[in-house]
């Protein structure tokens, strides 16, 4: 986690602040955009547009401590907008290809079994198990109770339990 103090010079305008919370943060930014573009390429534009737009921004952020729900909430939605502008699904097949994947399947039926949650469970999932941020932040992010978050989460955990014990597996999530 960032210091609090970098994060309030970087709210006040410093640069070389604002610089150092983007090296902090670039790893989780990242692998947002990848979960949702499925391209290293995409994600990669779309770490550098979200700089852009979280410099733009950083006078907003109103809370510190909340930084890097902050950015990893920009990235989502630029990725999801992005998205709907390009109607672009990869297909198994693609994705496969794409990170020569050849006996282990594993990564391939996360992503399928993803795919059955609704776009806001796709969300919580990532927020929550990609990037461990913490229901509390996430409630207080989306200006959402804690317990519909839970709710929303264990009902995205079921789905997911559900689709791997139908495709024959454990049934462990």
């Amino acid at each position: 986690m960032a210091d609090v103090e970098l994060v309030k010079k970087a709210v006040s305008g410093n640069d070389e602040a604002f610089l150092s919370l983007l090296l902090i943060y670039k790893e989780d930014l990242f692998r947002t955009a990848l979960a949702y573009l499925k391209n290293e390429e995409d994600a990669l534009e779309a770490v550098q547009e979200v700089t852009f737009r979280a410099y733009e921004k950083i006078h907003t952020l109103r809370k510190p401590e909340y930084v890097k729900t902050w950015l990893i909430r920009i990235m989502m939605n630029y990725c999801r907008d992005l998205l709907r502008k390009q109607k672009q699904f990869v297909s198994n097949e693609a994705a496969l290809t794409q990170y020569e994947i050849s006996d282990d399947y594993t990564f391939l039926q996360v992503e399928e079994a993803l795919d059955t949650l609704t776009g806001q469970q796709r969300e919580l999932v990532y927020m929550k198990y990609l990037h461990d941020i913490k229901i509390k932040d996430i409630a207080e992010l989306t200006a959402t109770p804690e317990s519909t978050i839970k709710t929303r989460l264990y009902k995205a955990l079921s789905v997911l339990k559900l689709f791997f014990e139908e495709k024959g597996g454990s049934g462990h999530v």
